[in-house]
């Protein structure tokens, strides 16, 4: 069964999300931040990453910019699922004028999230990578 990194900042958020992947066997690793989620990306390799983009120290901006600057070097190529607060437009706007480019990711849900909207966007992503995408 695929495994999953989860990164967001609130630990409730964190639990949410988990209980609902794990419900469907996937293995779920958690990150509370932008650092520990590129340490546990390198550690343990994950098959796709839930990523949110408001969080203190380094932010989800951040580790899109480390991912697509050091992807070669460093981390494996991973698909990655934005959920976040911020709505979809005025994230890619905000990462345009930051970086200087688009913001290049994989899907984008919108908090609050529908569980079973999770499970077909994961499912997707996972079958794109050729892993077991169990979605129901």
């Amino acid at each position: 069964m695929a495994k999953i990194l989860v990164v967001d900042d609130d630990p409730d958020m964190r639990l949410a999300i988990s209980s609902v992947l794990r419900s469907r066997s996937y293995e779920v690793i958690e990150a509370c931040d932008g650092g520990e989620a590129l340490a546990k990306l390198r550690k343990e390799k994950p098959d796709l990453m839930l990523l949110d983009l408001l969080m203190p120290r380094m932010d989800g901006f951040a580790v899109v910019k480390e991912l697509k600057n050091a992807q070669e070097r460093e981390y494996p190529r991973i698909p990655i699922l934005i959920i976040s607060s911020i709505r979809e437009e005025a994230s890619h706007r905000r990462y345009e004028l930051e970086v200087g480019h688009k913001l290049d990711v994989d899907e984008y849900i919108e908090k609050p999230i529908e569980p079973f909207v999770l499970l077909e966007r994961v499912g997707r992503l996972l079958s794109k990578g050729g892993k077991d995408a169990k979605t129901g």
